[in-house]
């Protein structure tokens, strides 16, 4: 079977398929668009919400997808909107046929001109032929080099955290050969970047393609480059495929500073201001978020006008209030963080309600002791608790009087402790502008 592709028969085969391949292509574009349209706006909430609750894993992937997502639209509506040209000029060539030049009756300059630049209408046709042929094909391509620097940087992250980062391997495993994989890696990706960028430059000088050659091979792995490779290579030792990969690159470029363009109407005054003593955010307001699917930012009271005899203040929890917590309380960090990417599918369902439980009134305490709530100049006692927002976001949320608060504006204030180079300083986490007015 795997001698198929070479005989006579499969080569027909091929050649009739390619004849008819424009009808799959934009039968998967047209479908691929509306998947793609249907998912992006989720796809960006979830970068936005990742990145507000600092889950670095999920931030990751989601951003993956963002970039794939970006890449394949652009790419397949050019796509569709070429083929769609395409079948309108193989219509009007059924209607008209080729150019004829002379029955223009145009001066003899121009005649000559036209048929040099233009062409016949012919070449025009499989001109466009080849354009979309080559762009449906780099769209997926491209793909694949997203993941291909994704799967380097990871492969960095992993080695800084797991091996050099580690505390249990001993100091020659971790330092030695950690640092000594890190540098490798990191040269190798630059060598490959190199090749990549001058079309295989590398691989053609006969000393140089010697040094190289590990680098290329392990990389084949890394980037899982040797799944794509036959597309790679094809687009290289095709003059046209070649160029026109390379000319897409500045359409990126383009496309990535227009999305960046936005009109700035003050010198002062910006369209996402934190919360201060100057300024009001709505992400710090629960009644304004209602209904919206914006995130909070780091904590949030229940309104901007306050009649309530309470204020109720939630903290959105993070991964670095955990790391804080275990600052100020080793005891409360596991041998084994399980933080990350985990699943559902357990085979020991032992576990030991009563230390949990117990471990989780430490942690609360220790929270607390960390986190303190001011109106203006007075401290006030709060005890938080665990809770989840209207957002269904974890955080931990308190209770504050107003009963000897003045009708009038008010500041919030919000700090925690945090130890930096042994020294226990004190950091503001939020400063949330409210009025208060007797119901």
């Amino acid at each position: 079977m795997q001698e198929n592709y070479k005989q006579a028969s499969f080569k027909k085969l091929l050649q009739k398929l390619q004849e008819e391949s424009w009808q799959l292509e934009l039968l998967i574009s047209g479908f691929a668009i509306f998947g793609l349209f249907t998912a992006y706006p989720v796809l960006t909430d979830a970068v936005n919400e990742a990145q507000n609750s600092q889950q670095i894993y999920k931030f990751v992937i989601s951003l993956i997808g963002v970039i794939s997502s970006s890449i394949l639209i652009f790419n397949l509506l050019l796509h569709v909107l070429l083929r769609g040209l395409w079948i309108g000029a193989l219509g009007l060539r059924y209607v008209s046929g080729d150019i004829d030049y002379e029955s223009l009756k145009y001066s003899p300059k121009f005649t000559r001109y036209l048929q040099k630049n233009v062409g016949s209408f012919d070449k025009y046709i499989a001109t466009l032929e080849n354009y979309c042929s080559v762009i449906f094909a780099v769209s997926f391509l491209l793909i694949f080099y997203v993941l291909a620097i994704t799967f380097t940087i990871i492969c960095i992250s992993l080695l800084a955290n797991y091996v050099i980062g580690s505390d249990t391997l001993p100091s020659w495993l971790s330092k030695g050969v950690g640092i000594t994989l890190v540098i490798f890696i990191v040269i190798g990706m630059f060598l490959t970047l190199i090749d990549f960028v001058t079309l295989g430059f590398l691989k053609k000088k006969k000393w140089i393609s010697k040094i190289y050659f590990p680098v290329y091979w392990i990389f084949g792995f890394i980037t899982l480059s040797f799944l794509y490779r036959p597309l790679v290579y094809n687009f290289l030792d095709n003059k046209f495929g070649r160029r026109l990969s390379l000319a897409l690159v500045p359409f990126y470029i383009l496309i990535l500073l227009a999305t960046s363009v936005k009109y700035k109407s003050s010198n002062y005054i910006t369209k996402n201001m934190s919360s201060s003593e100057i300024s009001a955010n709505n992400s710090n307001y629960e009644d304004l978020m209602e209904g919206t699917d914006g995130f909070i930012d780091d904590v949030i009271i229940q309104s901007k006008v306050i009649t309530d005899p309470f204020i109720k203040i939630f903290v959105v929890y993070s991964e670095n209030i955990e790391n804080n917590v275990f600052d100020f309380n080793q005891d409360l960090k596991p041998e084994k963080d399980r933080r990350g990417l985990v699943t559902d599918i357990t085979f020991n369902n032992s576990v030991n309600f009563t230390n949990r439980d117990s471990l989780r009134r430490v942690y609360i305490d220790t929270f607390n002791k960390i986190y303190s709530v001011r109106i203006d100049s007075t401290d006030y006692d709060t005890e938080f608790i665990f809770a989840k927002s209207l957002k269904d976001e974890h955080g931990f949320e308190t209770y504050v009087s107003t009963s000897s608060l003045s009708e009038g504006k008010h500041l919030l204030k919000i700090s925690r402790l945090r130890i930096r180079k042994e020294d226990t300083t004190t950091r503001r986490v939020a400063t949330i502008p409210f009025w208060y007015f007797q119901d």
